[in-house]
Parts: structure tokens; sequence; C-alpha cells
């Protein structure tokens, strides 16, 4: 029999640098790959000395036999499938003989058994926020591409009111104003179906990437994830770090207080007294050097889990996203596609759909009522006042919507006030404050724990609200809300959660410390007491 022999300098040349630098570290014997075939009537036989473990990817230490030994074309097949073999079973060999030494470390007390298992436990977290940092760093990724507003319209309507009345007539006008209305409409139909189309697609790459990566978790060393990819959560953690200590630099003033409420078992709760908007909680946070819109990663890990986190917004009796705080709402909610939940204005049109199957449900009660009333010489002025409010929710009422693309929300309820919260006589019998109320129970039943409360009751200060003004409205929100959470270890069993009241930016420093002074007064903040013995 013939010895097709090849020199152990070869198996030195065929391995990577990176094994080279790596030889002197890894301790395991050499192993030599035997592969025995036939060329017409004579046997031959290829030997290699390979170096465990073999850094060298197996497809690529084949090419090269065949290329280098102009090895027959009918044994490629055979001889990539035997030198597999032989690398996988040695290798699993050698990880028997690690795992069996490892365990007669422990057995023996070489190793400390916590202190390996602490090791363990940091390595495998550590390895589920990197892969989690993935997930989010792809989500961000596919977000929805800003749309530039073209200024076009508004410059040929200034041209066109320069010349009314000299060549042009209030004709000219209102004809140029419905062909721009006409162009507008036009466009937002064009692009709220682009919208619909990119978010759909969006979803779909998403939730194949997703499951791509789950499978590749499974069985890691086939894992046909892109180097590239897997470097990127790295930069994101960085990114996260820069953008959060600009953000943190950024945040407006606030306060942060512990209290215990209860009657006999008492529960902690933490209050935080915030001067900011109340859309910062749902914003993207910008990395201004690569413009990529992040993600809170821990807003994200805990979309699921008993934690979660909601805030109040102060909407009119319309459901819809039109105008002022909603319409900001849904700008904000469309900027990054939500892969869990539907698009907000998805979820509106069920919230209308329940309205009004709500509303009609309580004419017909109302209107059983009136006849009944009519035949006993009744008013029929309840009966006009539903009408009117048919279609609308009535102050005090609200709805959920829920987002998983939102900076540090999961839950948004929009509570409907009407301009009657302005004035400075409002009770704790408030729709409004009952409105609280309710929001707080839901909190108590979904697992929300964490809740961020508009503390004037508005989102924008306006010439009436005065300081007298402000102190009261703040005394009546901060009592009701505290005699709210007294209520919930009835309604939760007592959990700890996180309240947190936002008063607007326009609002004064001088203001802002008034209030702050004001919570602890009368939510009697938790301090500590010194006791001194005399001997």
């Amino acid at each position: 029999m013939m010895k097709y022999f090849v020199h152990p300098t070869y198996s030195l040349d065929i391995l990577s640098k990176n094994m080279k630098k790596n030889r002197e570290r890894f301790c395991h014997k050499e192993r030599e790959f035997v592969y025995k075939f036939k060329v017409g009537t004579e046997c031959l036989e290829l030997r290699v000395p390979l170096k465990f473990p073999v850094q060298e990817n197996a497809s690529h230490l084949h090419g090269r036999l065949m290329l280098l030994h102009s090895l027959p074309c009918f044994i490629e097949n055979d001889l990539k499938e035997a030198l597999s073999q032989f690398i996988e079973e040695e290798s699993l060999r050698d990880y028997d003989r690690d795992a069996e030494a490892a365990l007669e470390a422990v057995k023996s007390g070489e190793i400390d058994l916590h202190q390996l298992a602490n090791t363990w436990a940091k390595a495998y977290a550590e390895e589920l926020f990197n892969e989690s940092e993935m997930v989010i760093y792809l989500e961000n990724l596919m977000n929805i591409p800003d749309l530039l507003i073209c200024f076009r319209q508004g410059i040929e309507m200034e041209k066109v009111m320069q010349e009314l009345g000299k060549s042009l007539t209030d004709q000219d006008v209102n004809s140029l104003a419905a062909q721009h209305f006409e162009s507008q409409q036009d466009l937002e139909n064009k692009w709220s179906n682009e919208l619909k189309q990119s978010t759909a697609i969006q979803k779909q790459e998403y939730q194949e990437w997703v499951i791509k990566l789950h499978q590749d978790l499974k069985n890691p060393n086939n894992s046909s994830l892109s180097e590239e990819i897997k470097v990127q959560p790295n930069q994101f953690r960085e990114s996260v770090e820069a953008v959060g200590r600009i953000y943190e630099e950024q945040r407006k003033l606030e306060e942060s207080f512990t209290i215990h409420l209860g009657a006999q078992l008492k529960t902690m709760h933490n209050l935080r007294l915030l001067r900011a908007d109340m859309l910062d909680f749902c914003k993207h946070k910008r990395n201004h050097r690569s413009g990529v819109k992040l993600h809170r990663l821990q807003t994200a890990l805990s979309l699921y889990s008993t934690s979660l986190c909601g805030l109040v917004l102060l909407v009119d009796n319309r459901i819809n996203s039109y105008s002022g705080i909603k319409r900001d709402f849904a700008t904000v909610c469309q900027e990054c596609t939500d892969f869990h939940f539907p698009r907000i204005e998805e979820q509106l049109e069920v919230v209308q759909q329940v309205a009004l199957y709500a509303r009609t449900q309580r004419r017909s009660k109302l209107k059983e009522g009136h006849d009944s009333g009519n035949q006993n010489g009744g008013s029929d002025d309840t009966n006009k006042n539903t009408e009117r409010n048919y279609l609308n929710i009535l102050p005090g009422e609200f709805y959920i919507t829920r987002h998983s693309n939102l900076s540090e929300i999961h839950v948004a309820f929009h509570l409907c006030v009407d301009d009657n919260v302005k004035s400075g006589n409002i009770t704790a019998r408030d729709p409004a404050i009952m409105g609280l109320r309710n929001i707080l129970k839901v909190c108590c039943t979904h697992d929300i724990t964490t809740i961020s409360i508009p503390l004037l009751l508005v989102h924008d200060m306006s010439e009436e609200m005065t300081i007298p003004w402000c102190l009261r409205r703040a005394e009546l929100v901060f009592k009701c809300v505290k005699g709210f959470m007294m209520e919930m270890a009835s309604w939760d069993g007592g959990i700890s959660r996180t309240v947190q009241f936002l008063v607007p930016q326009s609002i004064s420093e001088e203001m802002f410390y008034q209030l702050s002074n004001m919570l602890p007064q009368i939510f009697r903040v938790s301090s500590t007491l010194t006791l001194t013995s005399k001997h």
C-alpha cells in the first residue's frame, strides 16, 4: 500500500493565523487524520497531523488539501465528510475529557463550587443581555423614515396674499387653498399606504430574523449570524450610555421621595416630581452622531413582565389622533414599527367600536327610562344630553392603547377632560379625579407598577393658572392620589409602586420647589429617627 504522507510542517501551514498565535495556549495533543482511497489498482493513504482544538474551518481545510495535492475529484465529497466527522469526534472527546477533569476538580475541592456558579451565572446573564441587545438593535434599524415637509404650498400662498387686491381676488386665493387642500389629502393618503406596507414588510422580516436568531442560539456551532451584526450590540450599548448621559443632563427638575402607606401592613412606594413633557417618556432618544433612534433596553425586556410602565394623557372627547397631544403622541408611535401590538390607528378603531356599542346600550336603557318617565310626567333633558354626546366619550372616561416601540412606557391611558379642569373650583368628585382613581385601579389589576400623572391635570400652562391656582390644584391631586394609593392595598394586597407627578416645562423653578415641599407634608415621607439613651 502506497502512503500519501503529508509532513507535519504542512499542518502548520494549513492552519489559520489565529491558531498559530494560540498554539502555546492549547495543550491538547496532535492527532493524525488518516484517509484511505483507491486510484485504479493503487491503494493510497492521506495523513494529515492536526492540532486540537482545530480553529480552521473544515471546508477550507478540505479545499486546500484537494488543491495542494491535486487529489482526484471523485473523492472530494467523501474526503470532506470523513474530515468533518474526524474533527467533530475528536473535539467531542476533548470536551468530554475537559468536563471530566472539571468535575474531578470540583469534587476534590480544587475549585470553589460557589465561585464557579457565580461565574457561570454572570457569563449567562451577559450573553443573554448581548442577544437582547441584538434584537433591540435590529428593531431600531427598522424605524420608519422621517418625512420631509415641503413648504412649497406656504410659499405659493404667501405670494398670492401679496398680490391680493392687485392682480388677484379673494376667489383666486380660495381656489389656490382648495388645490392645496386636495394635494395635501392625496399626499397624506399616499404616505399612509406607504406606511402600512412598510410596517407589514418590517414585521415579517423581523419575525423571520428573531426565529433565525433563536435557532442559532440553540445550535451556536452552525450560527449563520454575520460578524457585523454580532459586533453591533457593543456599539449599541455605547450609544445607549452616551445618549443616556446626554438625556440625563437635559432632564428637567426632579425630586424623589420614599413613602410608606397603609393602615396596619404598610407598603413602600416611590414618588417622583418632575418638570418635563409627558411625551418625553415616549420619544426615542437620538444618537446625535449616528442618528439612530434608540429604545431603552429595560423597557423592551419588561414588556411581558409584571412590572409595566404607563402614563396618563389628557385628551378631548373625540377618539382619534388628529389634533393636539393626540396627534403628537400618534406621530411618536409611528416613528418605529410596533412588532407586538397593532398600529395606533387600528387600536383607536377598536376603541371607537367599543365606545359606540357602549353608547348604544346606554342610549337604549335611557330611552326605556325616558318612555317610562313620560308616562309618569318626566322630563327629557337627560335624553337630549345623551343624544348630544352619543358618538363621544364623557369627561372622566378613558381608553387604553398598548405599545412596544416607545421609549419608557408600555401602556397609555387617554383620559377625557373638558375645559372645567382649567377652573379653580374642581373637587375630589370631579370626573377627571375619579378618572385617575379608575386608572390606578386598572394599574393594580394589570401589573402596571409605574405610572406617570400630570399633577395639575393640564399639559400646558395658561394665564389663569396663577401660583395660588397651582398650589390648590396640586394639593387636591396629591391628597386624592394618596387616598387612592391607600385603597390599592385592598385592590392588590399591597405592591410597591412608583408614581411620577409631572408638571409642565413652562412652570417656574420657584413654583416647582413649592410643590416639592408640599409633597412630603401630604404623604408624610419616611425619615430617619435617631434615638439616644442616657446612662
